[in-house]
Order: C-alpha cells, then structure tokens, then sequence
C-alpha cells in the first residue's frame, strides 16, 4: 500500500490512486513527476555488493527508477504481484505465450483475438513446436471440452478488438483451475479501471499501455501483470528474452496514467452517443458495442465491466467499394490508421473473415472499427453524416 493510501480514512478510488500512484515527491527533490532516468551501466561500489546481485537496480535492462515507478503503479491498479514493461504490446503477449509453453504443448486462443496474436501462435511457437488452436469466444465453460493432457495455457481477449464478442471469464476461469491450466488475459480495451482479470481468476493481464495508459499516441508499449503463482515464469521469460522499454516511453506512460480516468470516461461516453446515433442511421445493418442494451455481450459485460472505452465496430448494410471509399475517403476529424487509444478519432474497415478458424462471419456489408476520441460529439456526427452522404451518391 503506498504512502498516500495509509494516511487516508478510507481506501480511494482507482481515479484518485491514478494520480498519486508511482509517484514519490519527497525522494525526488518534491518534483511532482519521478524523472527519467536513462542508462545502462550501474556502479557498485565494492566486489561484495557488485557480486551479491540483490541491489533494486543492477543493469539498464533490468529496470530503472522510471520503470519502477511505472509497473508498481499499474500492479496496484489491477490487483497483481508484479509487473513487467515490455516495447509493445504485441512483445508482452509474445513473452506470456513463451513463459509457459514446450515443445509438444497445446494452447487456447480466442477466436476474436488481436490479429498478430493469431501470428505469433501460428508462426513463432509452430516453428517451437507449440499447437495454437482457437476457440469459439461463446464457449463458457464449455472449454473443458477442449483441454487435453498437453493443454498448458488459454488466452482471452475480451471484448474482442474488432468484433467486441464477450467472454464469460468466470467460467473460463473455473474450467482452467480445475485442470491447472494458466490463464492470460487481453484487457487492453477496458484497462484496468473498468476490469480486473485477475479478480476474475485470470493468471496473467496484458496490456497494449499503447493505447488508453499512454493516451497521446505518442509511445509504443506493453505491461504484464501477474499473480504470485505465475510471476516467477514472466521474470523468467522476460529475462531470456531481453524486454525493455524505453525510459521516455515509460515516462510517457506515467503522465499518461495522471489523465486516464478523465479521458476514458470521455471516451466511453462519446462512443456510446455515437453508437446510439449509428445504430439509427439507414446505412448500417448493425453496432458492436457491449455497453448497448441488445448486444449479444451485454449481459456478461454488466456482470463484470464497470465501464467501456471508446472502441467499437459497425457493419453497414452491403455497398459498393467506391461508396465506402468516398466515404472513407473524405472524412475530416477520422483518421485512417491502426491502433486506437489516443485522443485522435479513427476509423478503419476490416474483414475478419479470412483469419477466422472457429467461428464464421456472415455479414454481407462492410465492417468499420471506429476509435472515439477526445473531439466534440456532435463535430464527429456531422463528420460522418458527410460521409454516409458521399457513399449514397455513389449507389
């Protein structure tokens, strides 16, 4: 429990926390922010010490006072015993698969996990001798069924980043324990202040900090968390594998964490606008958003969710490609680029088809994943409206 937390009467909520978390004013001069500090070599002052390896700090890759500063603040907010920085988010999902499997084993992987999960699966670990097989996000404790002598570890993502499908983790969750199976969780979307995967009985949580912590679009990273029982295999992987992060990229983090309870409520409740305005437009078949009453997820996502983020996906109604182009094409505040998290409004198209194993996508119309940003709402609703206009000239 950090300092600040002791002195109050009652525990503060993770809003209050993001701003004091991480911090130490007093061992820092009474600067406000913990500085960076950039380095490799760290010197001791005797052979005794220098052999003894037990100091906080004994090599640039093994963490600095930034990184420190960094990983205590996001094992706190999520409930863990440790945690890891790593340079993406894609890094600390690779570094979780490698901590727990051999050659010979077998993992579970959601079939609407983030598209270079899939990569890593069927590329990196078949090449180790590892087997990746997918499952259908709607399988609950079904799983069980899928387990076999060799099956060593699951991975969720939930909701899903494109189709935003909604795990039942508890479930999940209680069909691993029973056959000691690891657990790791995606939980970028919600973050750790609208989830908390390992209250729900996940392992490990992985988070692209890419996104909603960083916050600015300005920084590559990622961050493992982990229970007791599971920490000592991310050290080891992470350890073999030589992750480290930038210590400006950490700082960013950092400044980031101080905002992130203000922009993510903004986020979730402009997308949510938005979402209710696109699901009444003619264009679109329909809205995936967990958050709308109607989704397929919404049930388990009010269960266990105590918010949304500003990320979701639209089928529109079947149109030419030169419609969706134009419409695309020209729009103003949206921009066209991957990731998502920042205060930029995005939008890009995808086709979840040709990479899904386990289960089928039949819509006929285009899907579009929109990221909403820090823009004013009704700015972003005129934006579009130009743009559904465009592809109506076109049909």
């Amino acid at each position: 429990m950090a300092l600040f937390e002791k002195r109050l009467a009652k525990p503060p909520s993770d809003e209050t926390r993001l701003v004091h978390l991480g911090r130490d004013p007093h061992a820092q001069h009474g600067f406000v922010n913990t500085p960076i500090y950039r380095g490799s070599t760290v010197l001791f002052p005797t052979v005794e010490e220098l052999t003894a390896y037990d100091k906080d700090y004994t090599y640039g890759r093994r963490g600095t006072p930034t990184v420190s500063a960094l990983t205590s603040a996001i094992t706190a907010l999520e409930g863990g015993h440790k945690s890891w920085v790593t340079p993406s988010g894609l890094a600390a999902i690779t570094a979780v698969l490698m901590a727990f499997v051999e050659a010979g084993d077998d993992i579970l992987i959601a079939d609407n996990v983030y598209q270079p999960t899939r990569r890593v699966a069927n590329r990196l670990l078949a090449k180790l001798g590892v087997t990746a097989r997918f499952y259908d996000p709607a399988v609950g404790a079904g799983i069980a069924g899928l387990f076999t002598e060799r099956t060593k570890l699951v991975l969720a993502e939930s909701p899903g980043s494109q189709t935003f499908e909604v795990l039942d983790l508890a479930a999940i969750a209680g069909a691993c324990r029973a056959r000691n199976v690891w657990l790791a969780f995606d939980n970028t979307w919600a973050t750790p202040l609208y989830f908390k995967p390992l209250a729900h009985g996940a392992d490990i949580s992985i988070q692209a900090a890419t996104k909603y912590v960083v916050g600015h679009a300005d920084a590559m990273l990622g961050i493992i968390t982990a229970t007791e029982r599971a920490a000592p295999h991310i050290q080891r992987a992470h350890e073999d594998l030589g992750l480290c992060a930038g210590p400006e990229d950490c700082f960013l983090a950092l400044r980031g964490l101080r905002s992130m309870g203000v922009r993510l409520a903004r986020h979730g409740e402009s997308a949510l606008e938005i979402a209710r305005w696109l699901q009444a437009r003619p264009e679109v078949a329909r809205v995936l958003h967990p958050a709308l009453p109607g989704d397929p997820g919404h049930e388990l996502w009010a269960r266990d969710f105590t918010g949304s983020s500003g990320l979701f996906s639209v089928v529109l109604k079947p149109c030419p490609r030169e419609g969706l182009a134009a419409m695309l094409n020209g729009l103003a505040l949206f921009g066209m680029g991957y990731s998502w998290g920042g205060f930029e409004s995005l939008i890009v198209p995808f086709d979840p088809r040709p990479y899904r194993t386990a289960t089928r996508w039949d819509d006929e119309g285009p899907a579009l994943r929109l990221h909403i940003g820090l823009d004013g709402v009704e700015d972003l609703k005129s934006d579009l409206d130009a743009g559904f206009q465009r592809l109506a000239a076109t049909v």
